[in-house]
């Protein structure tokens, strides 16, 4: 038995890093999941390495910034496993650079991908989670639904290099804290997690030169700046994606059916 048997999970960005985890997690505890990433191959990846640990999951591959987007990942979730339970807003990337410097193009997308996205989102998934709710407390059921926002440590305490990615992630904090006052009574928790420097392909060293749209994004921290970065944090090292999703796992389990409009901090101690 597991404590997520009978939800169905929709998690963005889910075919690599924090995603992929926090996907194989659920999955492991009994969730149906929805793998989305921006492309198809990694998504499918997740979806098979479930399947083969006996899991139930499908794959929505494409852009959250795409307007289409929250209604075909509603509707994989409800077509392919009849519900909606879980909802986690994970997808996002970093386009950094100094504010003077900085483009409307660069300040846009932050907004576009981190916050316009999980607001539509959780939106197209109203009827499935909002209102499915009061039916069934009409019905004298009660059902807990969860979502989870993922924020950054840069949205509470800024960040050089990123007024646009520390902008989009504190608006997502208001934004949690908001569907938290307003879903509350329909047994719908509405958290987030804020993470500092977690291992993943965005933090990875800038010199191996991973890029993202198309080549038009590079991504990555400098191999100097990162080993610096890395010493300010009371815990010594950087966090792991598996450790990074045990925060979101925590906030769509059980454990946490009486928190909600709750920030956590899984960031070994930096931001104090």
């Amino acid at each position: 038995m597991g404590m997520l048997d009978g939800k169905v999970a929709v998690i963005t960005g889910s075919g690599r890093g924090i995603g992929r985890a926090a996907a194989l997690m659920m999955a492991a505890e009994g969730a149906a999941v929805v793998v989305n990433d921006l492309d198809e191959a990694p998504a499918l990846g997740v979806v098979e390495e479930i399947k083969k640990a006996g899991g139930r999951a499908v794959a929505c591959a494409g852009s959250v910034t795409d307007p289409a987007m929250p209604d075909r990942l509603v509707r994989a979730a409800i077509d392919n496993f009849g519900a909606l339970h879980i909802l986690v807003n994970n997808a996002g990337y970093t386009w950094d650079g100094m504010l003077h410097k900085m483009t409307d193009e660069q300040w846009q997308a932050m907004l576009d991908v981190h916050v316009t996205a999980a607001f539509r989102l959780i939106r197209a998934a109203a009827p499935y989670m909002r209102d499915a709710a009061k039916a069934e407390m009409e019905a004298g059921q009660r059902v807990t639904r969860k979502i989870v926002n993922v924020m950054s440590i840069a949205g509470t305490m800024g960040n050089a290099g990123q007024a646009n990615y520390s902008a989009a992630k504190a608006a997502l904090g208001g934004l949690t804290k908001t569907v938290a006052r307003e879903w509350g009574r329909f047994n719908i928790n509405c958290n987030a997690v804020a993470f500092g420097f977690i291992e993943t392909r965005l933090t990875d060293e800038k010199e191996k030169g991973e890029t993202l749209m198309d080549g038009k994004v590079a991504i990555g921290i400098p191999k100097v700046q990162r080993e610096a970065f890395i010493k300010t944090i009371p815990l010594g090292r950087a966090g792991t994606p598996e450790e990074a999703a045990r925060g979101i796992l925590f906030l769509v389990s059980p454990w946490s059916d009486y928190v909600t409009g709750h920030i956590l901090h899984v960031d070994g101690g930096l931001d104090m």
